[in-house]
């Protein structure tokens, strides 16, 4: 065990990891090289409407959204279909 994750150990140390209906998560993922895709509008749109499909497609709630140019942030609940991992494997796959 390197320095880096003795003290990413330590700094983690008593916190848990919490899953399931209710629960909201923070994520963040970026564009394919981290390219400024986002900046054109059609692509937004693109992105918001893959969103809402899949929103309503596994069952979870977006509370809010930020579509930077080249970076996503989703403050979403967890899907009552599938898992939060699948949606935004379909989320990404979606051409957004």
């Amino acid at each position: 065990m390197g320095l880096q994750d003795a003290s990413l150990a330590q700094m983690t140390r008593g916190l848990e990891r919490r899953f399931g209906l209710g629960r909201h998560h923070f994520v963040t993922f970026s564009g394919y090289r981290r390219q400024p895709h986002f900046i054109d509008p059609t692509t937004r749109q693109v992105f918001e409407t893959s969103l809402e499909s899949l929103r309503q497609r596994y069952g979870f709630r977006v509370d809010s959204y930020a579509v930077m140019p080249e970076h996503v942030h989703l403050l979403v609940s967890a899907p009552a279909v599938a898992t939060l991992s699948v949606a935004l494997q379909a989320l990404r796959i979606s051409g957004a």
